[in-house]
């Protein structure tokens, strides 16, 4: 377990050293007054009295030993926590790094929940083992050990009748500990269950309430709280008797020894002061043993906590390379590619927007079944400077194909490559600079306008910035706004309507100026009245790159240079508006739909 994350500690390795030291010292010190209590208690047990300045010593010892042991232990513990807190922001850097770089469909599988609660409560739990379990352990367990050695040169007996009650103790923990781990994995997929079940009931709220689901979504959302409280209460049940077992004995170190001491002193076996030196030596480590094993109920929970830690950590990542963009041109071609969505996977084009949580199967090593294919050996070369439309029914593949280009997921088999050189051998950064991807959905981060088109090129100006909105067609709605580009978008970009979303999302595109183009629906929010800017807006972006652009609209792709129709996962045909409409029934059928679609209007 320490080992799993003693690789994020670094350089706070010696604050850790540091707390260790310190919290020793300081429970040395909370040790050491039981002795002057002892060497006050003697006296008086042999008849004798003590001198005034003999008793103010020992006394004034107590209060030093006890305010050193408040300073120690507090600055230990200061110590341990810068450690345990820079220790969490690394792992929580690293796992965010770890997964950027694994297919978009392990991180769905995962569900929004899952991550959320990885993330804060199970890294925050793991403060525990770095700020308290391991400094405090080794304080609470080092010198209750050499005071127990110690007192077996006084009393070997008395020290046994000490240690009887420890056996007690440690069972009941042991108990605890069985009991709890068979019920833990239970307990924690309810508590994971619940957790995306609260992201999707949240964010389903708006069609929950427009097609009066309310009962049966809160249905789901009351049984998924009511399974993890029974779980929870099954839980503990089951582990409160073993806690009582152990809080009740393993501090009542005295439990044995004063009872059959008491016998061996009336007896003359030992004398009097041995059974006081004993009593007092048990009262001083009693409570350090307690704190030191109480952590030993909490180990299991680490273990399976750092235990799901690491399965994201070691998730499968996407494929990729460390070069640099070489291509020769931004020519981009697709060989035989094939593609399949595991059993349970659900195909982007198919996938509710507002289903964060939708349960997918890992891709990793899980057998393929044929029916989830999605593409079946797809060949496209694009040629750089030409706008390619790929269109088809919902379910043919388009967007699938268009997050193979942007390495959401890995191919089955084939290749893609830009200017001749196979995605795959780049680095997603050199990737990422290559494409600008303007989807259906955008989101927009709860910060400024400005800061979320401000991402497609960090290092612009604010005049280019302010000139890249031009282009996309922003400014009659940033007009409306008091503070204009510097409005706050909202959460998840609220602030806007769909179509505003859209156009922010092409300026972070024209800001970014990348030579490839890929436009999956980015239409899909425009009325009418907008359109005629949104493909002004586009314009803007699609000079002289090459473009590929995914929309159901036809008539806003019929003077693409080439329109490739999908069916089923296959390209069926390829050509120009005019080509297809004589040659390609498929095509056609679309082609009418489209217009029968446009000129639809209410009786």
């Amino acid at each position: 377990m320490i080992s799993s994350v003693s690789p994020y500690i670094g350089k706070y390795k010696k604050y850790t050293v540091i707390a260790s030291i310190l919290t020793t010292l300081g429970t040395i010190a909370n040790v050491v007054p039981y002795f002057f209590l002892y060497q006050l208690i003697v006296p008086l047990v042999h008849h004798e009295l003590p001198s005034f300045h003999f008793v103010i010593v020992r006394v004034a010892a107590i209060f030093v030993c006890l305010a050193l042991y408040a300073v120690l232990y507090s600055r230990g513990l200061a110590f341990s926590h810068i450690s345990a807190y820079n220790t969490l922001k690394n792992i929580r850097v690293s796992l965010k790094s770890k997964l950027e770089n694994q297919p978009l469909g392990n991180i769905k599988e995962i569900g929004t929940g899952q991550i959320k609660r990885v993330f804060t409560d199970d890294i925050d739990q793991i403060e525990i083992l770095l700020a308290h379990a391991i400094p405090e352990g080794i304080a609470n367990l080092t010198v209750p050990l050499v005071v127990i050695l110690a007192m077996f040169f006084v009393d070997w007996r008395l020290t046994l009748l000490t240690l009887a009650t420890i056996p007690l103790g440690a069972f009941g923990m042991t108990m605890m500990m069985k009991a709890g781990t068979k019920l833990m994995g239970a307990y924690y997929e309810s508590a994971k269950k619940m957790n995306n079940t609260i992201i999707e009931y949240v964010n389903g709220m708006e069609a929950i309430k427009v097609f009066n689901k309310d009962g049966d979504s809160f249905r789901r959302f009351g049984d998924a709280v009511r399974g993890y409280r029974d779980f929870t209460l099954t839980w503990y049940k089951v582990c409160w008797p073993w806690m009582a077992v152990y809080n009740s004995t393993l501090p009542c170190l005295a439990l044995f020894t004063l009872p059959f001491g008491g016998l061996l002193v009336l007896s003359g076996t030992i004398d009097l002061s041995q059974l006081i030196l004993v009593l007092c030596m048990s009262f001083a480590v009693g409570s350090a043993i307690l704190r030191a094993l109480s952590f030993g109920g909490k180990i299991p929970q680490l273990n399976y906590k750092i235990a799901e830690l690491e399965k994201l950590m070691n998730g499968e990542s996407i494929k990729s390379g460390t070069k640099n963009f070489e291509g020769k041109n931004y020519d981009v071609e697709f060989k035989d590619v094939k593609f399949s969505y595991r059993k349970g996977e659900v195909s982007p084009s198919l996938q509710p927007a507002s289903q964060s949580s939708a349960t997918l199967s890992p891709r990793g090593d899980t057998p393929k079944t044929p029916d989830a294919q999605v593409l079946h050996g797809i060949n496209l070369r694009l040629k750089q400077g030409t706008t390619t439309a790929l269109i088809g029914e919902s379910g043919s593949g388009k967007s699938t194909l268009a997050k193979l280009l942007v390495h959401f997921y890995d191919l089955d088999s084939g290749s893609i490559s830009i200017g001749g050189q196979n995605i795959t051998d780049m680095s997603i950064e050199s990737l990422n600079n290559q494409i600008s991807y303007v989807a259906q959905e955008q989101f927009l981060f709860n910060t400024t306008l400005y800061e979320n088109i401000l991402i497609g090129r960090p290092d612009a100006t604010r005049e280019e910035v302010l000139d890249a909105a031009h282009r996309a067609q922003c400014d009659e709605f940033l007009s409306r706004f008091p503070k204009g580009i510097d409005t706050n978008a909202g959460d998840s970009g609220k602030q806007l309507s769909g179509g505003e979303r859209q156009r922010i999302s092409l300026a972070r595109a024209i800001l970014k100026n990348a030579p490839v183009i890929v436009l999956d629906e980015a239409t899909a929010f425009m009325d009418p009245e907008n359109e005629e800017k949104m493909n002004a807006a586009i314009s803007e972006i699609v000079k002289d790159k090459m473009v590929i652009v995914i929309a159901h609209r036809l008539s806003s792709i019929k003077n693409a240079d080439k329109i490739c129709v999908l069916k089923k996962g296959n390209v069926i045909a390829e050509g120009t508006h005019e080509e297809l409409v004589k040659n390609c029934e498929e095509y056609q059928k679309l082609w009418n739909a489209s217009t029968a679609a446009a000129n639809w209007r209410i009786a």
